[in-house]
């Protein structure tokens, strides 16, 4: 049989294709042909993953490289602008805005200003022509002045053993009494008792006398320590200015003690009197020397009175001048305390 096949396989015609022979398998080379080409397109596959992987890899590299270039081309980009803003040599503008543009800005603003302080100045020129300057044009609100002490403090403590305790009270009474000296107020003119010292026509005005000797006991010519040595402290009342003031009645002040008993007081004068012939005031510059009236009161405290504190209270009565707002305690009126100790 294996004899006779390779002649019959000679004998056939040239385009015959040869016959299996009967003992192969039919299915042996079609088996083994397809395995061959799932491992070519397998390492095909391969190839290509790893090609795209080194690719992605390139594409990753080259991305930084490129983001980088535009953050530079933006960063250069800004610096350039902001060059340009501050001046651009090219159309030769300046913050945007060429020479002949600010200038015509400048100019109308000049111009603005120039009318805003014009009506300005104008406005305050035709104000200061209708205002006195003596007499305040609206003094409606100030109708009743004021009472102030000196030493100037709420709250006099002292020891009246220790000199050094109210030596301050002391020099301030001095300092304030200077410009009521005699030898000062003898050159200022003796005026009428009672009646006021009008003189609106007068252009300098005349000053009436108040000598400090009148205040006697309190005036720190006799006594240089005003009481406070001995423990019987004194007290100046004085009333504030208002120009053209001329208080109705006679006015004098009157002092109390906030307690139950009595306290012992005397004043100088002995009246109390704020006599009418210091009114009117006609203001600082043409009454350059005048003197307010003043009123001393001397707290005659006994020895049981020290080491308490005493509450004194001192209004201006027996005129229309008001004493008694509860709004303002300073007016017409005065409040302050004293403690003596031993």
């Amino acid at each position: 049989m294996s004899s006779s096949s390779p002649q019959a396989q000679q004998n056939q015609e040239p385009n015959q294709e040869p016959k299996p022979e009967p003992n192969q398998e039919p299915n042996q080379e079609p088996n083994q042909e397809p395995n061959e080409e799932q491992k070519d397109a397998a390492v095909k596959v391969e190839e290509k993953n790893e090609e795209t992987k080194e690719e992605k890899k390139e594409e990753e590299k080259e991305e930084p490289k490129e983001e980088k270039k535009k953050k530079k081309k933006k960063e250069e980009e800004k610096k350039e602008s902001w060059k340009d803003f501050i001046y651009n040599p090219r159309t030769g503008e300046f913050l945007g805005r060429t020479a002949s543009s600010w200038g015509l800005i400048f100019l109308f603003y000049l111009i603005f200003y120039g009318f805003l302080a014009g009506m300005f100045t104008l406005t305050m020129w035709v104000m200061l022509q209708t205002l006195d300057d003596n007499v305040p044009r609206h003094q409606d609100r100030v109708t009743s002045p004021g009472l102030v002490i000196r030493p100037h403090a709420q709250d006099i403590n002292f020891n009246h053993s220790d000199p050094a305790n109210y030596d301050q009270y002391i020099q301030h009474l001095h300092e304030f009494l200077q410009s009521y000296n005699d030898s000062i107020q003898e050159r200022n003119d003796l005026c009428m008792v009672g009646e006021y010292t009008e003189q609106d026509d007068e252009p300098v005005k005349k000053v009436c006398q108040f000598k400090r000797s009148s205040l006697r006991q309190c005036s720190g010519l006799s006594d240089t320590s005003f009481g406070y040595k001995e423990g019987k402290p004194c007290i100046i009342i004085k009333m504030n200015r208002i120009i053209g003031l001329k208080p109705k009645g006679d006015p004098y002040i009157n002092c109390t003690a906030k307690r139950d008993t009595l306290l012992q007081m005397q004043y100088f004068p002995s009246e109390a009197r704020m006599d009418k012939m210091f009114f009117p005031y006609y203001g600082k510059k043409v009454h350059a020397n005048y003197v307010q009236p003043l009123v001393a009161v001397k707290l005659l405290l006994r020895k049981e009175d020290f080491n308490v504190e005493h509450t004194v209270e001192c209004k201006v009565e027996g005129s229309n001048l008001r004493n008694n707002d509860d709004r303002d305690k300073y007016l017409g009126r005065v409040t302050f305390r004293v403690k003596v100790s031993e």
